[in-house]
């Protein structure tokens, strides 16, 4: 089985702030703004939803294939991608433009300073579902506006089961599209945050969606996660981690876990508890795909922290 994993790509800078931005920033000044941060402290990751989901899901062994748009200074992502043994073939290189780029300056009390160019993302939608073959699952998650729309109709018009996971897309969307959206997708993933907009906007619970999807999932950070399903509510607690180095990603990876259950056919409560795991596992280091493990390290994490057998 085979998945289509419709997202963004893009390159992460983060910089860090060995200070407050409180202490720099006067309240009754900021009409004004004009400051400058020295930041001693700076790494480049690769990042974007449709890389972060492939590279976990082929830590599991799961095949999942990437359809993004990038611009041409991809080429050190591509080789890393190539170096995992990701494939890239429906990586569409846009002539002329940037891939997207995150510029994320943190200072120490963990607040945020955040510019994001979205470049090469904006022409996702010259991508289409049916230039990939053999694919039994779908996901759009955060992407260019028209390419979610395009590819969530195309997906349903090829009659392939699709995850739709709006993430920071969702402001892009009005209820009518966000419901939309909803009619289309087999499967909904949202957090706590996005469920709540996603019902503000649609007049519609994690409950009420489920009587129409096969599940809908809704992350609780450190509290696990809940899948609903049509008849019934799973709750799915929280895999110990030993650091928490860096939230950024953990949502992504625990999607892959998501897609790996799907596509092996798990129960609700087995996949769940993979991909809460692969959250914690993501949690414990900087960036997004600098987390590794082989297998048989996976089952026993996973025996540990659930006291359950896990055969991969």
């Amino acid at each position: 089985m085979s998945a289509l994993i419709c997202g963004s790509f893009a390159f992460d800078t983060i910089m860090v702030f060995p200070d407050r931005f409180k202490n720099h920033i006067l309240p009754q000044q900021v009409h004004i703004l004009n400051v400058s941060f020295l930041v001693p402290e700076l790494r480049r990751e690769f990042g974007g939803c449709a890389g972060n989901i492939a590279y976990n899901l082929n830590l599991l062994g799961g095949d999942g294939q990437p359809m993004g748009t990038v611009g041409e200074d991809f080429a050190s992502y591509a080789e890393w991608l190539d170096l995992q043994g990701v494939d890239g073939r429906h990586i569409r290189v846009i002539p002329q433009t940037y891939t997207a780029q995150a510029y994320i300056t943190t200072d120490q009390d963990d607040n945020q300073i955040t510019a994001f160019h979205p470049g090469a993302m904006n022409e996702s939608h010259q991508n289409r579902v049916d230039q990939a073959s053999g694919v039994t699952l779908g996901m759009v998650s955060p992407d260019g506006r028209q390419g979610m729309l395009d590819h969530a109709e195309q997906f349903a018009a090829a009659d392939i089961p699709f995850i739709f996971d709006p993430g920071q897309g969702m402001p892009l969307f009005n209820g009518e599209e966000l419901a939309r959206f909803a009619d289309l997708a087999s499967y909904l993933a949202f957090n706590d945050y996005e469920a709540k907009l996603m019902q503000e906007r649609t007049g519609k619970s994690p409950e009420q969606l489920a009587q129409n999807a096969r599940a809908v999932i809704v992350t609780l950070g450190g509290e696990g996660s809940r899948i609903f399903t049509k008849n019934d509510c799973f709750e799915i607690p929280p895999a110990p981690a030993s650091a928490l180095e860096d939230p950024t990603g953990c949502g992504d990876a625990y999607r892959a876990g998501l897609i790996y259950g799907i596509m092996n056919g798990l129960d609700w409560a087995l996949a769940g508890r993979i991909a809460g795991l692969m959250g914690a596992i993501k949690i414990e280091h900087k960036g997004t795909q600098n987390h590794r493990f082989e297998r048989d390290e996976f089952a026993s994490r996973f025996r540990q922290a659930y006291g359950l057998e896990l055969g991969l």
